[in-house]
């Protein structure tokens, strides 16, 4: 693994996205879908993300997340991502979001 220091940490700008609609993207080939995440003061963005193992559309909306927001966008089946929703892999593949325990205000800054 190689180390990084502090200032590299820095310049990953993660913050807290609230998922304010979430809907199959029915022209990816994974099965995938298409969030749109509010982030506060940075607008309500895009993402495409593969969370259709553990996750229905429905209890996804309000969940809060933890978002890469300094990534360029990048289309992905033909929906532009803006975003990078975080996550873990399990023993099966299957992406398990990474969030909070608290409520936190939507475009909260990782510290």
């Amino acid at each position: 693994m190689e180390l990084i220091d502090w200032a590299d940490f820095e310049r990953v700008d993660l913050r807290v996205g609230t998922i304010r609609s979430a809907k199959p993207n029915s022209r990816a080939r994974q099965p995938t879908y298409v969030l749109e995440v509010d982030l506060g003061p940075l607008g309500i963005k895009t993402s495409s993300a593969q969370l259709t193992g553990h996750y229905q559309p429905a209890e996804l909306i309000g969940r809060q997340v933890l978002c890469v927001c300094n990534f360029p966008p990048k289309r992905v089946a033909g929906v532009r991502s803006d975003v990078l929703i975080t996550g873990v892999h399990d023993a099966s593949g299957r992406v398990v979001l990474a969030g909070f325990d608290l409520p936190l205000p939507a475009g909260a800054r990782l510290a």
